[in-house]
């Protein structure tokens, strides 16, 4: 079966346009009579909640932190990508859509990438406007940086901490509309399912993380912007806290889930340092700017560093291998994250790590370069003649800290390295999802009235995610897209009137929790949920991970039953029902990664090509490069739940058709 995207007809520049010029409208005196839930107040669900909410709708935003300015963008640290042009070196709507396209290694859907090209510019505009502090150059214009797959200055940046600065805009326009009454404001509050009346999203069930009561909250259609899957790995980039649970509720009341084998490696990650780590950290892509990745020349050099027995600076530089200048001429270390991610594994698979850790993985991300040649610029400028090597570094130096400060700031806090005088310490971890629930151009799923925007949904970076672009597209579905098409959909409900919550859809749904809670709960298991999670992690990251197999998914699937199995007989959840309990939480949370690691692997097993971070190594070019097959795979595949054995998820797919670029073999050199 095919899928309906309800891409617009014509030319691709004027698709968004035409759309919006011929939707469906709800008349602002009409707009209080209409309730819209919001799950999650990242910067998709932050963004989206005060946008409708400053319309005129009465708008529910759940969180589960206490507070939205909690949530996981605030993480986010190297930028935002919009087509400004303002470094006058070539950018525009066009080059911007085409590194998004290419960057996805062509399986993002045309018409969506473009229309977000297309609005990117606005959202500049906007965070500027709300008081968002993004680094300026000498003249006051703001400032931009390159950032990995393209080969202009796009990213806009308010130093290391720009998801933090863009989620405080986000907030305060949120915190404006809970203060005039406009938005209902729900902390701590998960949303545990959804709720379907004739066919259509009409409310959620959600559980009062501090008293445990479950309540019903009904609204004309809800928003599902809860963010990525990442910790399906158990050890990820994300925060502990972020879950898949809302996508795989909805999931299983019938929206489609997409692509769940696209994830995202980031290969500037603090390497794992041991086996009771909880999370990872990530360092900035930015530093990639700056920063040159090597490891040694010699495997008896990477043996010696390892030991402890020689030093980074020890290693001459004629001995060293900065493996991505040399494979990859053209783009250097900024490559996208998928490529650089796998040379590093290549060359930490050959024996060259730098890292004593268990696995002996990491490679040096080096600023001494750049701090040199900035020293040698800066004192130029102070026209201070024949400087000592002291005075360029101490200059090269500051620039540096001006730039990426708080990064360096808090590498050094985590590893006790002085990343200014020794080079950082990196390997790949699990970062984003390009995967999520399949949505279609106005970004609703296959259950009407289910809008599903950021991270959550599948639509924009195809099989992998260029950097910045994931603020970019959280910040364009919420301020840009959504408030355009949901109105199209809820012009049919101005007449509707208030949805109520005494139904036996809502009877069932709160029941069907209750009883679950009563499970974990009286289950006389002997494991904690976090023995489970980490089993399962070591599966996924193993062979769901950076290389897959055929047969080290066949044995994915296999071993993450076992362990769904095992974790229903033998989880343990201590604890009550009606107050704080967040191994109950993590208890439903692991549940429902269970069952989406296991559509992962059979999703990866069925794409027999790859495909940006989807690296099956059968399918892989003399030389270690991806190796697509656009013949069979140019398709978005979709999934339909079909019950408990996840073996039987049926495949849908929607055909990814190409207009407007040439498809062809990536190629980086």
């Amino acid at each position: 079966m095919g899928l309906d995207s309800k891409i617009p007809a014509g030319a691709l520049a004027d698709k968004w346009k035409n759309h919006k010029d011929h939707m469906e409208l709800v008349a602002p005196n009409n707009r209080d009579k209409i309730d819209i839930i919001v799950v999650g107040t990242g910067l998709a669900g932050g963004s989206a909640a005060a946008t409708l909410a400053e319309q005129g709708y009465n708008v529910k935003a759940f969180c589960y932190q206490d507070s939205p300015r909690r949530a996981h963008s605030i993480a986010a640290q190297g930028g935002i990508n919009a087509a400004k042009n303002y470094q006058n070196d070539g950018d525009s709507i066009y080059r911007l859509f085409y590194d998004t396209i290419k960057g996805g290694d062509y399986r993002a859907r045309e018409a969506n990438v473009h229309r977000l090209a297309e609005v990117s510019g606005n959202i500049i505009d906007q965070c500027v406007a709300q008081g968002v502090p993004f680094g300026r150059e000498y003249g006051g214009m703001l400032d931009n940086r390159s950032f990995g797959g393209v080969q202009v200055k796009r990213t806009f940046y308010a130093k290391g901490q720009t998801g933090q600065q863009l989620l405080l805009g986000a907030y305060a326009a949120m915190s404006r509309q809970i203060g005039k009454g406009r938005i209902k404001m729900y902390n701590r509050h998960e949303m545990m399912d959804i709720v379907l009346v004739d066919g259509k999203a009409r409310g959620i069930i959600a559980r009062n993380l501090i008293t445990g009561e479950i309540e019903r909250h009904s609204a004309h259609a809800v928003v599902v912007a809860t963010g990525g899957y990442g910790n399906v790995y158990f050890l990820s980039t994300n925060a502990m806290g972020s879950n898949a649970s809302a996508v795989w509720k909805i999931h299983k009341k019938g929206a489609y889930f997409a692509n769940p084998c696209y994830v995202q490696i980031h290969p500037t990650c603090i390497p794992v340092h041991g086996t009771q780590q909880s999370k990872l950290t990530l360092m900035s892509e930015s530093l990639r700017n700056s920063g040159r990745i090597w490891v040694p020349k010699k495997k008896e050099d990477a043996v010696a560093i390892r030991e402890g027995k020689k030093k980074a600076k020890d290693i001459p530089e004629e001995d060293r291998d900065y493996y991505l200048e040399r494979r990859y001429p053209a783009f250097g270390n900024l490559v996208p994250r998928d490529v650089a991610s796998r040379a590093a594994k290549e060359r930490c698979d050959a024996g060259f790590g730098i890292e004593n850790n268990d696995t002996k993985e990491g490679v040096f991300l080096d600023f001494s370069t750049e701090i040199m040649k900035k020293g040698k610029e800066s004192a130029t400028e102070k026209n201070i003649h024949n400087p000592s090597s002291d005075q360029i570094y101490s200059l090269g130096r500051a620039w540096v800290e001006e730039k990426y400060g708080n990064l360096f700031q808090m590498y050094e806090k985590i590893t006790a390295d002085n990343p200014y005088e020794t080079p950082m310490k990196i390997y790949p971890a699990v970062h984003y999802t390009m995967g999520g629930i399949w949505v279609d151009y106005n970004l609703m799923s296959s259950i009407p009235g289910c809008f599903v925007i950021g991270e959550a949904n599948f639509s924009d970076h195809g099989a992998n995610r260029l950097g910045a672009s994931a603020l970019m597209q959280g910040l364009a579905d919420g301020y840009f897209v959504l408030p355009y098409t949901i109105a199209n959909y809820l012009s049919a409900d101005i007449r509707t009137g208030a949805i109520p919550t005494d139904t036996p859809e809502f009877d069932q749904a709160e029941k069907n929790i209750q009883d679950k809670i009563s499970f974990f709960l009286n289950n006389k298991g002997k494991y904690s949920v976090d023995h489970f999670h980490k089993r399962l992690g070591n599966i996924m990251w193993n062979k769901v991970g950076m290389g897959r197999t055929g047969k080290g998914l066949q044995e994915a699937i296999q071993e993450i039953q076992e362990v769904r199995k095992d974790f229903w007989e033998n989880v343990k959840v201590p604890g009550e029902a009606d107050n704080l309990n967040p191994e109950l939480e993590k208890a439903f949370r692991v549940a429902d990664f269970l069952e989406l690691g296991q559509l992962m692997a059979i999703d990866a097993l069925n794409r027999n090509e790859s495909c940006g971070g989807h690296f099956r190594e059968e399918y892989s070019t003399p030389d270690g490069e991806a190796q697509r097959d656009d013949q069979n795979y140019k398709y978005v595949a979709a999934w339909e739940y079909k019950g408990a054995d996840i073996n039987q998820e049926v495949l849908h797919k929607e055909e990814l058709v190409y207009e407007n670029i040439e498809v062809k073999t990536r190629s980086y050199k």
